[in-house]
């Protein structure tokens, strides 16, 4: 039997956000550029003036609303 690595497990569609990409702020220091990412939008001007809108009117609450 042999083993097989995590890579040639996955399905070839199975798309993954490499770890360069992903980060954490501290708590309360949430920017819009990270509720862009957790909403999984693509990080763009339109969508950063709505991340911006939505934490100026509901702070960093807004991250969490996007969590399971």
């Amino acid at each position: 039997m042999s083993a097989s690595t995590p890579e040639e497990s996955r399905a070839s569609d199975d798309v993954r956000t490499p770890d360069a990409l992903l980060h954490s702020a501290p708590a309360g220091n949430v920017s819009a550029e990270d509720l862009v990412m957790a909403a999984g939008r693509d990080v763009t001007p339109k969508n950063l003036a709505w991340a911006r809108r939505k934490l100026e009117s509901e702070g960093s609450a807004a991250i969490e609303k996007l969590l399971p």
